[in-house]
């Protein structure tokens, strides 16, 4: 099994839809740190898992100084955010994302892996 990561840092806003009162309530921003874990049995043609340019593309290009409310179509907590992650890209299985010091949510797509979300 081949397996690669790429890690990134991602300015953006967001606001929490929450079922109790809280100052994430409010439109907020944070820069993230963001690591994309993929995997796959075989390289590719071009001998890779897959390419960097592709993962920075579809992730950063399209969240980098975005509103996560306006890009995603769920409450951007960072927890569904790294699921999210994890369904942009057929190789990944795992997504980290960091939303400040201390605070990371892990998400793994292969239950059979669990001890993999070591954060």
């Amino acid at each position: 099994m081949y397996y690669v990561s790429k890690k990134m840092e991602i300015a953006g806003s967001h606001r929490l839809d929450l079922s109790y009162k809280s100052p994430c309530q409010q439109l907020h921003g944070h820069n993230w740190v963001v690591t994309v874990f993929c995997k796959a049995k075989k390289l590719n043609k071009d001998g890779m898992v897959c390419d960097f340019k592709h993962i920075k593309s579809k992730i950063h290009g399209y969240l980098d100084h975005g509103n996560f409310n306006k890009l995603l179509p769920f409450n951007p907590t960072a927890e569904n955010i790294a699921r999210w992650i994890v369904e942009q890209i057929p190789e990944c299985y795992k997504a980290r994302v960091q939303e400040s010091e201390g605070n990371i949510a892990v998400y793994v797509a292969d239950h059979d892996n669990e001890e993999e979300a070591g954060l």
